[in-house]
């Protein structure tokens, strides 16, 4: 069986939904999910995970997360290379910038987009809920 590790950061509640929905579509398709807070997750947890899914709202200037999450995942970049993820997060403002740079990190240090990213308006409607099934299952695959 697939374990996939669920790391994510909310301040607002938004993210953390989203999380328990991935962790939905992950169990659904039979693979075991463990939902982490960013502030608990570090590269020496890599190797106990087949794949991994990632949330984090938009701050700031459309950045991530400035106190907890960017430092974990800077610190996960240089191991990042050949390893299975999805990206996901709420954001109040802007077009999405956020995303579409925490994407290219991951694509320039070699790990692999599973599925589309996930972006979420303020609060994640039954639709976007759903769509965060979706990516936890495309990481059962």
């Amino acid at each position: 069986m697939k374990n996939i590790a669920i790391v994510y950061y909310s301040g607002t509640g938004n993210t953390e939904l989203m999380a328990d929905a991935v962790r939905e579509g992950v169990q659904q398709n039979g693979a075991g999910a463990k939902k982490i807070s960013a502030g608990l997750f570090g590269s020496d947890m890599l190797d106990s995970y087949d794949a991994f899914a990632f949330g984090c709202p938009a701050s700031g200037s459309e950045t991530l997360e400035e106190e907890t999450f960017e430092p974990m995942f800077e610190t996960l970049l240089p191991h990042l290379r050949g390893k299975r993820i999805a990206l996901f997060g709420s954001y109040g403002w802007g077009d999405g910038e956020w995303m579409r740079r925490w994407e290219q990190r991951v694509k320039e240090a070699g790990a692999i987009l599973a599925t589309e990213s996930l972006i979420v308006m303020d609060s994640p409607d039954d639709s976007a809920l759903q769509a965060a099934r979706e990516l936890g299952a495309a990481l059962t695959t």
